[in-house]
């Protein structure tokens, strides 16, 4: 008789946190204009992501195509998972002098973990976090992206490491 009584005080308990459960659901679908959920893909046009928002590493430039990466590469070496390549290459100054420019700025997309170490340890803040977070493709080869733009040049302002 005991366990029979158990029984149905179980099967009690269970209707009530469910009902808990249920007033839960019930607030959200009675008031949906306090709802925060967004409804992609249908708004993909006025979408708005968080500031905070980590998407993917980009490379700052200013109007004049001009970025603040000096090639110094701490942001390489704090990447966790060697999602950073920089291949830098040297020249001749006009005073004669040799001076260190990025060729490309490589970043493997496919392997980041977006942990924000390299926009963190960067000293010249060439680096940032950006918006975007449509990444699926066919191809993984696609997740790979120089991000110095074709034609930058390093900003005047930059100082040498």
């Amino acid at each position: 008789m005991k366990s029979f009584i158990e029984y149905i005080v179980s099967i009690f308990k269970g209707l009530w946190t469910l009902l808990i459960g249920m007033k839960v659901t019930g607030k959200y679908f009675f008031t949906p204009w306090k709802n925060v959920t967004q409804q992609y893909p249908e708004n993909r046009e006025k979408l708005v992501m968080f500031e905070r928002f980590r998407g993917e590493v980009i490379m700052l430039h200013n109007e004049n195509n001009e970025h603040s990466c000096n090639g110094c590469g701490i942001c390489e070496i704090n990447c966790p998972n060697g999602s950073i390549e920089i291949i830098s290459k040297s020249i001749l100054t006009a005073d004669g002098k040799k001076k260190r420019i990025i060729d490309q700025h490589i970043y493997h997309l496919g392997m980041c973990t977006l942990c924000n170490l390299c926009v963190k340890a960067c000293p010249s803040g060439a680096l940032a976090m950006g918006q975007n977070f449509e990444h699926a493709v066919w191809d993984r080869s696609l997740l790979t992206k120089v991000l110095n733009q074709e034609g930058s040049t390093i900003a005047e302002n930059v100082k040498e490491e």
